[in-house]
């Protein structure tokens, strides 16, 4: 996939309380320039761009763009029970849209996240004939949640777009930890380490090495049609990052581990947290990240993530 990237951004309810918390976050060093990755369509329509010059696109910053709007029929679900989420998409005359392009094996993608970044869901959910989508879900705690939907309509000349909406967990409020910076992450027994330099405003190299008891894994299995996904969160309002990997199983070069490599734009500073998705032996897990773009510190690059694998490794299909 290409250095286009796909970026929604939202309210910022807690932009200075979680922006604080976070502190400066943690610079990668530089890797290796590999082959650039294949085209990944990335948005149209209202757009408001990054840093000039950047080609970073901060788009998605309402429920509502390109004559596309996500109506979520669920706004609240309780903590600790599993509920159904339902949404539909509807055009500009507002009509449920039914006729989706697939990307990465799927018609959507749908992707859960905790404003304080603790809790991340990847879902897939099925729709009916009459365009409605639903998935169960069960999130562990109480707070405010971002719901996004990331989609290409099969209308002629539609642009891929990630829209996206609140959700509500009730229940005992207690607000998270937020994650510590770090370029390590564990999860089930695999350790993964990130190399590389998100960057605001240029192209920057990720490369994730997944290893399990201190050998490298040189067998993942494909995902969604790659050896893993990546999607980063800004810290503050949450600026959605959707990127993929170098190379495609079976293409001939690119090997199934240990290492995953992408390449990200950053569309600001800030603290970004990442979430990698790989399947091993039949299982998806997601290893998660904290790091920062633009001008930070070396503190923390060595720390583990300390965020719940249960919380981080959620995934329907």
């Amino acid at each position: 996939m290409n250095t286009a990237v796909k970026i929604t951004a939202f309210g910022a309810a807690l932009a200075a309380s979680f922006a604080a918390a976070y502190g400066v976050g943690d610079a990668v060093g530089p890797v290796t320039a590999g082959p650039e990755p294949a085209s990944h369509s990335g948005h149209d329509g209202d757009a408001s761009p990054g840093p000039a010059g950047s080609g970073a696109v901060a788009s998605g910053l309402q429920v509502s763009e390109g004559g596309y709007t996500l109506d979520l029929a669920t706004p609240a679900v309780r903590a600790g029970k599993e509920s159904r989420l339902s949404f539909v998409i509807r055009d500009r005359t507002g009509r449920r849209v039914t006729a989706y392009q697939r990307e990465h094996d799927k018609e959507l993608h749908l992707i859960l996240a905790s404003r304080d970044l603790a809790t991340y869901r990847h879902l897939h959910p099925v729709r009916a004939a009459d365009g409605t989508w639903s998935t169960p879900v069960d999130l562990p705690a109480a707070g405010s949640y971002r719901v996004f939907a990331d989609f290409t309509p099969a209308a002629e000349g539609a642009a891929n777009l990630t829209l996206g909406a609140d959700l509500t967990v009730s229940g005992a409020y207690k607000p998270a930890e937020p994650p510590k910076p770090s370029r390590t992450a564990s999860v089930d027994g695999y350790t993964v380490t990130l190399n590389g330099e998100l960057r605001p405003g240029t192209p920057g190299r990720l490369r994730l090495s997944v290893s399990k008891d201190g050998r490298p894994v040189t067998d993942l299995q494909p995902y969604l049609g790659a050896y893993g996904h990546l999607v980063a969160l800004r810290s503050g309002d949450l600026a959605y990052l959707h990127v993929h990997p170098h190379g495609e199983p079976g293409d001939g070069t690119t090997k199934p581990g240990p290492d995953v490599t992408f390449t990200a734009t950053a569309p600001s500073a800030g603290t970004y947290r990442l979430f990698l998705d790989f399947r091993h032996h039949g299982t998806v897990r997601t290893a998660a990240f904290t790091v920062s773009a633009g001008a930070g510190t070396d503190a923390g690059r060595h720390e583990e993530s300390t965020a719940p694998a249960e919380n981080t490794d959620g995934h329907g299909h």
